[in-house]
């Protein structure tokens, strides 16, 4: 145990808050302070996992659920993939048929895994009127699961390197004919063949498992994506050529009658990087236009640089947010630093700390949980740590994982209910105000919200440590002078009394999460 010295810094802060009192109104302004709005703050929940059961009752139960997610403070919901995929047990990103919501009878079901049109509808419509935003998870890259194969001509590529061509021309049997048997022309006549497509990874005629790119006029892969492995257009799959006109348009009229079918508030981009980076941006700015609705955006890039998901914002011209993966990753590496990571470097190089108010935080999500293609999972003694981190902090838009409320099906992750509906709670009431930042220990890191007007009550202290328990004096403000806090968690006992000149010693348990308020 170990208590953080302060006299002397905090009678020269104080001295701080008088010279500097005019700048903004930021008080403090050394200890990186800012203002917050008085706006009540937005929580996402990515309303599933990857294991779900196979049951097509979840819509049903996000409906029923609607309640309680009001309750605890979510304020919008990311659902899964609503389209039809390859069979009942496909999550959502084999996609085969994305006018079939669970409604015709194709690919051997109806429902797709999560339930029927109706029963979306029906769980949409009550999320609404209980405030709750919807955001529909939209999968552009690729095609699964085709009705019949085509005779392609095709090019073999290096799979380390997509732009270097291995093989000459020869013919392949590629899975690339759509004619959806069971909707018809019921919403849509289009119907996708090869010339659709730019690369598949299978050819039937030979059975070989290989990245194929395309020939046609002037078919290549698309530019600009990102630049692994040398052109990372292609990831699985038939994948859609968005040099193709009919691409761009049959995508373009599909978003706003998925948008306005399903009356959505906001869409999820799957696997943005692979994409036309102009496309993606004429995309989303087209969907916001046909509908007149100004949806909230977030895309999927999977990238630990920073600087990776700065340029991709800044070449779609800011017309979406993205998660912030390299968080999730200084996540991953504290939780399995052995208690000896730095902490004072949690928040480095991240888009929460570089670009706020394009940042949706994150903790875990279906690609990072046991077993999974992106698997990096946040081990569980951090969790409670990282979600205070994104919940109680006043920059960016968090995302809290179904999987780590309820628990996944695979058993491979418990639930944290308790503790997260803690800290949901203190983003709800609390985490308001001017923010101040203490991230001034390799083990022990703070922060403090004054609250604001708008919020009776509201302002909070955090402190989270990777390695012993400690305390270390926070200022949250004059106007908390003379308050008793306790800590909402309820994993310190004991009361701290805010001084008079606004500053409080707040204490913190080996490996552990506080979060003091009045």
């Amino acid at each position: 145990m170990f208590s953080i010295d302060f006299m002397k810094s905090r009678k020269r802060l104080i001295s701080y808050m008088v010279v500097f009192a005019f700048l903004a109104g930021l008080v403090f302004q050394p200890l990186g302070a800012t203002k917050a709005s008085a706006a009540d703050n937005g929580t996402i929940m990515q309303y599933f996992e990857w294991y779900l059961p196979n049951d097509g009752a979840h819509w049903n139960r996000l409906n029923n659920d609607a309640q309680n997610l009001k309750n605890v403070g979510i304020t919008a919901v990311w659902i899964p993939p609503a389209y039809k995929g390859g069979s009942s047990a496909d999550v959502g990103y084999g996609v085969y048929d994305t006018y079939d919501l669970g409604e015709f009878n194709q690919k051997g079901t109806v429902r797709t895994k999560y339930g029927t049109k109706s029963e979306l509808i029906s769980a949409v419509n009550n999320l609404h009127a209980k405030g709750i935003a919807v955001y529909g998870d939209v999968v552009l890259n690729h095609r699964m699961n085709a009705d019949a194969t085509e005779l392609v001509d095709a090019v073999e590529v290096d799979p380390n390197n997509r732009n270097v061509e291995t093989t000459s021309t020869y013919q392949i049997q590629a899975w690339t004919q759509y004619d959806f048997p069971g909707r018809g022309n019921t919403y849509s006549s289009f119907k996708w063949r090869w010339y659709h497509f730019d690369g598949v990874d299978w050819d039937q005629s030979r059975g070989l498992n290989r990245i194929y790119k395309l020939r046609g006029d002037g078919k290549d892969w698309d530019w600009e994506v990102d630049s692994e492995y040398g052109n990372y257009d292609y990831l699985m799959g038939a994948d859609l050529d968005f040099n193709h006109p009919d691409v761009v348009n049959e995508t373009k009229t599909w978003g706003k009658w998925f948008v306005n079918t399903v009356n959505l508030d906001g869409v999820r981009l799957d696997a943005v990087k692979h994409i036309k980076f102009d496309f993606m941006r004429d995309w989303v700015n087209n969907v916001r236009s046909t509908t007149g609705k100004n949806l909230f955006a977030v895309g999927e890039y999977w990238h630990y640089d920073v600087n990776k998901l700065n340029s991709y914002i800044t070449k779609t011209n800011g017309t979406m947010s993205l998660f912030d993966v390299p968080l999730h990753f200084r996540f991953y590496d504290a939780s399995n630093g052995g208690g000896g990571y730095d902490m004072r470097n949690l928040l480095n190089n991240t888009l929460m700390s570089s670009n706020p108010m394009k940042a949706v935080t994150f903790v875990e999500n279906h690609d990072t949980q046991p077993t999974q293609a992106l698997q990096s999972t946040v081990q569980s003694w951090f969790k409670p740590l990282a979600y205070a981190t994104i919940l109680t902090r006043e920059q960016g838009y968090p995302c809290v994982f179904y999987g780590d409320y309820y628990g996944t099906s695979d058993g491979k992750i418990s639930s944290y209910k308790p503790i997260m509906d803690k800290l949901l709670n203190a983003r709800k009431v609390y985490a308001y105000g001017t923010q101040r930042d203490y991230f001034d220990h390799p083990d022990i890191v703070g922060w403090t919200r004054e609250g604001d007007a708008a919020h009776a009550g509201s302002g909070l202290a955090t402190l989270i440590t990777d390695g012993p328990g400690g305390s270390k004096w926070m200022y949250v403000g004059t106007s908390k002078a003379g308050q008793v806090w306790t800590d909402k968690t309820g994993n310190r006992s004991g009361t701290v009394t805010i001084d008079a000149n606004g500053w409080g010693n707040f204490w913190v348990n080996g490996g552990s999460v506080s979060v003091w308020a009045k």
